[in-house]
């Protein structure tokens, strides 16, 4: 029985060691080698004297070391930390003290661009670099002490064997997650090996996943929903082929190239797939997509199921502190085309007052997870973790197999048939290209200029990106072109590109209202004097 994250892969060596895990451009690596692979990593790990709840920070595209660095994590007790490799220095660096991470796995480029940060990063020991040799790792010097390793180096020394038999629980910390937050820093959600396999076991058993899928993984793996393509994967023995794209057609291409029987999207790449020409059976191998990270206007999915007429199309609605919510099964797409779905396998969700009653019929609540695919809280951050986990309502099925339950902060209504379906946000954040964005994170990275003496952050509909990101500005500069260019290149160093603004907006003083506060509402509905960067 699989219950930790390594033996999602140690147990396909048993049933089918030669059955291809991971297919990485034009590399394939079957269960056994990706599992030799792991242990090797493991190995370095404990070499490093790694111990038991060590943080490792995993900076990397999509790439077999990404895979055999997170997955050695749980051989040796350590706590996988996937960064998302588009976010920039600042927000590495935020991320790695946060949670204290002591070892980093990256490539020369993204070290060097971390190079001035390095010192800041408190608890770093070991610096892996998959890219570098030994020669190349000797000339790059920083002020700080570190242990600069080659990945060849790493995996080929002399290193310490592993009990395979670790003394793990399923209930054991394995992976902090990072998202953003509306306080306008990320925030760590922390995952169990229960959390982790279970999500795999939910989503596998909805989407019918057998050994002989091809899955095409086109999301971060520091997304819940990227890494949950991987585990899932895995747990039944299929193949799972990672692609960093740069063009919707290379999506394409890789369909039908390895026969791609499932894809996972977020709604600003299928806009851009219903933008080009699909070659005649290019996708006649998928069997299903999915969709999440924000609604799918119903024009973008008819032209979808118009290029995959043979794929069922899964709606799925989910938070990372639970993984995944509801999915909407592809028989009742026509019935119910704006729901979210009902609970996945192993989740139970209600939809409650403020008071905590539970909401009558079409009457807008907040939506709560119950159930045992809920996370174990934020890293040590003890005040959020208690305004969003809280104690399971008496009026839930399972309340006394599961302690906590997660208030999404999401307004949702349930209808007589028991089918959900969203309302709004309740707090603040933006939902751009897949993304939660905080307004205030962004906000911070404009006050840096000092010809900025205000900023706030609004959002406006797209239909390409869900929501367009806006700043609104307050400048002692007369110049606006100026002022705009020097906002856009400093946003480019400091920001990943998902984050920054489509359009500015400058003004005299932002509005206000009686409490001082920037009236955000006001400010959405009469910004003015706007330059497109469109």
């Amino acid at each position: 029985m699989t219950t930790l994250v390594h033996e999602l892969i140690s147990h396909n060596v048993q049933r089918s060691p030669e059955a291809i895990a991971l297919q990485v451009k034009n590399i394939s690596l079957s269960y056994a080698q990706l599992n030799e692979g792991i242990t090797k990593v493991a190995q370095g790990y404990a070499s490093l004297d790694i111990k038991n709840g060590d943080r490792i920070g995993i900076y990397l595209a999509k790439n077999q070391e990404n895979v055999e660095s997170m997955f050695a994590c749980s051989l040796v007790g350590a706590i996988f930390v996937p960064i998302n490799p588009v976010l920039k220095a600042q927000q590495v660096s935020y991320i790695a003290n946060d949670c204290q991470i002591t070892l980093l796995v990256t490539n020369r480029a993204r070290l060097t661009a971390l190079a001035s940060l390095l010192d800041n990063f408190s608890e770093l020991k070991t610096i892996i670099v998959i890219d570098a040799n030994e020669q190349e790792l000797e000339r790059m010097v920083f002020s700080k002490s570190l242990n600069l390793l080659s990945w060849q180096s790493f995996i080929s020394a002399k290193q310490t064997q592993v009990n395979l038999q670790c003394s793990l629980s399923p209930d054991d910390l394995a992976a902090i997650l990072y998202t953003s937050g509306s306080t306008g820093q990320p925030k760590g959600i922390m995952l169990s090996h229960t959390n982790i396999v279970l999500g795999a076991k939910s989503v596998s058993q909805y989407l019918e996943l057998k050994a002989k899928d091809n899955i095409l993984a086109v999301l971060p793996l520091s997304f819940d929903y990227g890494l949950n393509q991987l585990t899932s994967c895995f747990l039944v023995g299929g193949k799972c082929v990672l692609l960093d794209y740069l063009l919707a057609s290379d999506v394409i291409k890789a369909i039908a190239t390895y026969k791609i029987t499932g894809l996972a999207a977020v709604p600003p790449l299928w806009v851009q797939l219903t933008k080009i020409t699909w070659p005649i059976n290019a996708a006649q191998s998928i069997r299903y997509f999915t969709n999440s990270g924000g609604v799918l206007p119903l024009k973008i999915l008819a032209a979808l199921q118009e290029n995959m007429p043979q794929a069922k199309p899964y709606l799925m609605y989910g938070l990372t502190e639970a993984f995944r919510s509801t999915f909407l099964p592809p028989s009742e797409i026509r019935n119910k085309p704006n729901s979210m779905g009902k609970a996945i396998p192993n989740a139970e969700i209600l939809v409650l007052r403020e008071n905590g009653s539970t909401c009558d019929d079409d009457e807008v609540g907040e939506l709560v997870h119950i159930g045992p695919l809920v996370g174990l809280g934020y890293w040590k951050n003890k005040t959020a973790t208690e305004e969003r986990f809280k104690k399971t309502p008496n009026q839930a099925l399972n309340v006394k197999n599961n302690d906590l339950a997660v208030f999404s902060g999401d307004y949702v209504k349930r209808d007589s048939n028991g089918f959900l379906y969203f309302v709004s946000r309740k707090d603040a954040m933006i939902k751009t290209s897949g993304y939660r964005v905080s307004p205030t994170e962004l906000e911070a990275i404009l006050l840096q200029l000092p010809e900025i003496t205000e900023a706030a952050i609004i959002a406006s509909p797209s239909a390409e990106l869900g929501q367009a990101i806006i700043a609104a500005i307050v400048t002692t500069n007369n110049d606006q072109p100026s002022v705009t260019k020097s906002i856009m290149k400093h946003c480019q160093l400091n920001l990943p590109n998902y984050m920054l603004p489509k359009e500015v907006v400058f003004l005299s003083e932002l509005p206000r209202n009686a409490n001082g506060k920037v009236d955000i509402q006001l400010l959405t509905v009469n910004h003015k004097k706007t330059i497109s960067f469109n």
